[in-house]
């Protein structure tokens, strides 16, 4: 169960109205929290796994109707991140604040009723179910005890409508015989039709085509114009700059740099990813750059 820590409840989610805008300039709509608070905060936030710190005081705002991309390094924690987030994980330290208010994530069912989903790189799809089916899986409407298979096809065809994700056949042809980009679109289709108003997407564009990777990055582009927030985990910097509004650099288990794109450059980004820091910026610094972690004392001359 998700307990805000101060009695406050999860507010219903509910399909925001869509907007205009690349990255930069789209704004949250329906409850003015762009300019406002962030719909998701963490502060502090940590995870160890026995003697290992794999996250350590992360603060991160993650603003409606943005994308923000979180980058790093392999190791650097970007995974362990957001399964905190989305519920596998519970943090060992730290706070996680939803729409103003604390609450404890302790399962994937606490994230999903809060408004959160997460669609993973394996994207969890049944290749012998059909999209409708994939789509509606443990959410499937009945009618006199059955399954309301009309209003299940109505509602999938309406919500791959909304995403403007046309390329597929048919509703009712299976997953396992859709390309990469449409299978991406299925995965993200669900988790708006469960009235997500964060999606978090983990390497969305990995190993697609040229022309399926410009489907998922224009998906992502229409969420956050529909006023949803979203997170993507990608190491392709062409594909971050394509979409992000925000940058967040994990190093070491730290996020060491995060702010708005444009105050980036690719190299500047590579540098924090290697070494937590950059010389070399692009159209200005960072908004927050952490100190880089002391390396332990081995005991070793250098």
């Amino acid at each position: 169960m998700v307990t805000p820590s101060d009695g406050a409840r999860p507010a219903a989610a509910g399909r925001a109205p869509s907007g205009q805008g690349g990255p930069g300039q789209r704004h949250a709509a329906g409850d003015g929290r762009a300019g406002g608070a962030p719909l998701l905060r963490l502060r502090g936030l940590g995870k160890r796994f026995g003697p290992v710190q794999a996250l350590s005081g992360v603060d991160l705002d993650v603003p409606a109707g943005q994308v923000t991309a979180l980058v790093g390094d392999n190791g650097a924690g970007k995974t362990t991140l957001i399964k905190c987030v989305a519920g596998i994980w519970e943090p060992s330290e730290g706070e996680i604040i939803w729409k103003g208010h604390p609450v404890h994530v302790r399962t994937p069912r606490d994230a999903s009723a809060l408004g959160i989903a997460t669609v993973y790189q394996d994207l969890a799809l049944c290749d012998n179910l059909d999209i409708v089916q994939n789509m509606m899986l443990g959410h499937e409407p009945r009618k006199f005890g059955l399954l309301d298979e009309v209003a299940m096809e109505l509602t999938a065809r309406r919500t791959l409508a909304d995403l403007a994700v046309t390329t597929v056949r048919s509703v009712r042809q299976t997953v396992g015989s859709l390309s990469g980009g449409q299978r991406q679109s299925v995965a993200v289709a669900r988790a708006v039709m469960q009235e997500a108003q964060l999606v978090i997407m983990d390497e969305p564009t990995a190993a697609l085509g040229v022309s399926q990777t410009e489907l998922v990055l224009a998906l992502i582009t229409r969420l956050a114009q529909r006023g949803h927030a979203v997170i993507v985990i990608s190491h392709n910097l062409n594909d971050v700059f394509r979409v992000a509004d925000r940058i967040a650099v994990l190093y070491l288990g730290r996020l060491v740099a995060d702010g708005p794109a444009a105050e980036f450059d690719r190299q500047s980004v590579v540098d924090i990813m290697t070494t937590g820091t950059s010389l070399r910026r692009g159209s200005g610094a960072s908004s927050r750059e952490g100190a880089l972690p002391a390396a332990p004392d081995t005991g070793w001359e250098v």
